[in-house]
């Protein structure tokens, strides 16, 4: 199964630029109701993934920030504290579903490192439930 029939293409994914603020970050994520945002360069290239816990870690150690200053420190200064890796276009189903169980999507990028789109663990949890169905049923 070629990894690409679960893509959600990067045209309908939420992301930011490393160069948001905190407080963009916290005000897309509570609009979309995310937990995580992918982060995607202004060469298009996939560098991380910023939670809703790197945020909360931040402005913590940081009293100073306050949700009034979140405005000023960009995400380039909040330290990531989970490796959300990728998966390139081209890599087995065997890969992806190895990532998912412990992220709740996989980012997916070109040969380039260039992002193009993710793929959610409920996609891959439904086709893995209804390949198991299929089985079943023999």
């Amino acid at each position: 199964m070629n990894i690409a029939f679960f893509l959600v293409p990067k045209e309908q994914v939420i992301y930011l630029s490393p160069h948001s603020t905190i407080r963009q970050a916290l005000e897309r994520m509570e609009y979309h109701r995310y937990s995580a945002v992918p982060l995607v360069d202004e060469h298009g290239r996939y560098v991380g993934t910023i939670t809703e816990g790197d945020l909360l870690w931040k402005l913590k150690r940081s009293p100073e920030i306050g949700f009034d200053n979140a405005h000023r420190v960009q995400l380039t200064e909040v330290p990531q504290h989970m490796q959300i890796r990728p998966v390139h276009i081209n890599q087995q189903m065997q890969d992806l579903i190895t990532l998912a169980t412990n992220q709740n999507y996989v980012p997916v990028v070109d040969d380039n490192g260039v992002f193009i789109g993710i793929i959610r663990r409920r996609e891959i949890i439904d086709y893995c439930f209804k390949l198991w169905q299929s089985e079943q049923k023999v």
